[in-house]
């Protein structure tokens, strides 16, 4: 009896079975499809966010009351590529946390109506919405992306002696750093000249810049007696030129930057008939922390903790909970 049971079953079973077989067999639909639904970078980082933020847009005087981690990810969408490495983009988070959290403490942000620029002022910020006209498609595994790097990185800053630093950054460095007494008028003991071998990798690390030599003079006030020759230049530990002579006047060397809008500071001169020709290494400031040097750091498996530790001389990785202001009081 016994086998006519076990028999009987199995039958039971494949009639049953049966519609179930036919449907896989003809169907021209996969068995399993994956629907990546779109991102939505404000419900994944609202609920991480302790304070708004109020940014003032340049275009239109606006004001848009932002969510603090989602402004985060739209300044780190804004000033780093987001095809660097994860770790890359979350050193950048913790930068551009760290400027907001000191800029609300420093302006007395207590007061709702304190905005921030939308520009280099400040931050780069651009919405969600501009971002995915600058994107287009591949607006969902960038945004996806740089909101990971926010999310796990989600309410730490940089301090030092419990204080939020000023987190500077720039593109590339021309090998090494600035210190920041060299580029502005006062030191900082975390913002000092550190190696940053990475960035002769960088696309940006060499420019030229040809200026005609009129150009040069009226700009500069000055008269060009002799055509221009290894001109007299001092130099800051980074082989930036701190000064340099021409036409008989002393200019600093981001006097001459900032003038022409050149790269960096770290330039060379050279007059080819009535030109001028800089050619720069290097692009930014040069100050704190460089962005490509960040991630060459991370494409050799350096964390992101390596690298802001790295460009940013001893500080510590805090959280907004531990400064003291009720302002940035998580609600």
């Amino acid at each position: 009896m016994k086998p006519i049971v076990v028999l009987s079953t199995l039958i039971t079973m494949i009639v049953l079975s049966l519609p179930t077989i036919i449907i896989l067999l003809f169907s021209k639909e996969p068995i399993e499809e994956s629907v990546s639904e779109p991102i939505n970078m404000e419900e994944n980082l609202e609920a991480e966010s302790a304070v708004m933020v109020n940014v003032e847009r340049s275009a239109t005087s606006e004001v848009e009351s932002i969510p603090l981690e989602q402004y985060v990810a739209s300044v780190v969408a804004s000033e780093m590529p987001a095809d660097f490495e994860l770790e890359a983009l979350k050193a950048q988070a913790l930068a551009a946390r760290t400027y907001i959290v000191q800029y609300l403490l420093a302006t007395g942000s207590v007061d709702p109506e304190q905005t921030i620029t939308d520009t280099v002022q400040h931050q780069v910020y651009r919405n969600d919405v501009e971002l995915k006209e600058l994107w287009g498609s591949d607006y969902h595994w960038k945004m996806e992306k740089i909101t990971e790097a926010v999310r796990t990185t989600a309410g730490q800053i940089l301090t030092y002696d419990q204080s939020p630093i000023t987190p500077v950054f720039f593109s590339t460095s021309n090998g090494k750093t600035e210190n920041a007494e060299d580029y502005w008028e006062n030191a900082l003991p975390y913002l000092v000249s550190v190696d940053s071998p990475w960035d002769l990798e960088s696309p940006k690390y060499l420019d030229q810049k040809s200026i005609p030599t009129a150009e040069l003079e009226q700009e500069l006030g000055i008269n060009l007696t002799e055509p221009i020759n290894e001109p007299p230049m001092t130099y800051t530990d980074s082989h930036r030129v701190q000064t340099v002579e021409l036409g008989g006047h002393t200019f600093t060397g981001r006097e001459v930057r900032e003038t022409f809008d050149l790269q960096s500071t770290d330039f060379e001169i050279e007059q080819k008939n009535d030109h001028i020709i800089f050619t720069t290494r290097g692009f930014g400031h040069g100050v704190g922390m460089s962005q490509y040097g960040a991630n060459g750091m991370a494409q050799e498996g350096k964390s992101y903790q390596d690298i802001v530790t790295h460009y940013y001389r001893g500080v510590e990785i805090s959280t907004i909970d531990e400064i003291n202001s009720p302002y940035l009081a998580k609600k």
